[in-house]
């Protein structure tokens, strides 16, 4: 199954997300974690990889790419299962907004404040919310190793006010006292493998890794082609054309 059931449809559309366990196989996650594990810890080294803080000190490190080339990042991002989840989920043509890795160190990686993604991204020129993003877990993902977290339903709250607070940016905390108050908490515990479709405006976060396993998660974000900016403030997010590619590609490139 790729595009979304018509039950996930409405759970996404009440919940602003939804899982589909295993959408990648023990064999996809393998090769794609142990290629990325690989390179981007290599990379790290020679300083080519952000680095995020948190309140604590720790940090997250994160790798973004600006286009989807034909490597594994930009093959998987352009998978045919990711693209009809998310085409399903935005109900118009997409592109694709942005990629990238999120890496939680074992005992080091830091927290992600509670916000919403269209909090940045109305910042970069998209005026409507029909964006959204697919996380995929490459590890298993715990409340001890920092996993995501949701507010159930917050996406129908529409933007909220966000603040900079150190590397990020989150919302203001008298509307967010609020909503924890009115939505249900989740932690979304997941396997390698497992994705998250969410939509742009529910709130999320996830805590800081304090076991001894990696956390890492590849997120990929799809805008609808109309809505794309109207001004360039970043090097990714602009229009490009999504090349749609057959479900595993990303296994053939190296």
């Amino acid at each position: 199954m790729l595009a979304m059931t018509r039950k996930e449809a409405e759970d996404y559309a009440r919940d602003g997300y939804i899982i589909r366990r295993g959408l990648l196989s023990v064999a996809e996650v393998d090769d794609f974690r142990d290629h990325a594990r690989r390179q981007l810890e290599a990379e790290n080294k020679s300083g080519a990889v952000m680095a995020k803080g948190d309140k604590e000190g720790k940090t997250t490190l994160l790798k973004m790419w600006t286009k989807a080339e034909d490597d594994k990042y930009g093959l998987l991002a352009r998978d045919e299962r990711m693209v009809d989840l998310a085409e399903d989920a935005v109900g118009k043509p997409i592109y694709l907004y942005s990629h990238k890795m999120t890496m939680k160190q074992p005992n080091e990686g830091g927290a992600w404040e509670w916000h919403q993604d269209f909090g940045y991204w109305y910042n970069y020129g998209c005026l409507a919310p029909e964006m959204m993003s697919i996380y995929v877990a490459l590890d298993k993902a715990t409340r001890q190793n920092g996993c995501l977290q949701v507010l159930k339903g917050t996406h129908k709250l529409g933007r909220l006010n966000h603040i900079r607070e150190n590397d990020q940016t989150n919302v203001e905390q008298e509307h967010l006292e609020a909503a924890l108050k009115r939505y249900e908490h989740i932690y979304v515990e997941m396997e390698a493998g497992d994705a998250l479709i969410f939509d742009g405006n529910l709130l999320h976060r996830s805590d800081a890794n304090r076991s001894d396993t990696y956390r890492w998660g590849y997120i990929c974000s799809y805008n609808a082609i109309e809505n794309a900016p109207f001004k360039k403030v970043r090097e990714y997010g602009n229009f490009d054309e999504l090349r749609k590619v057959p479900a595993g590609s990303f296994r053939k490139a190296s």
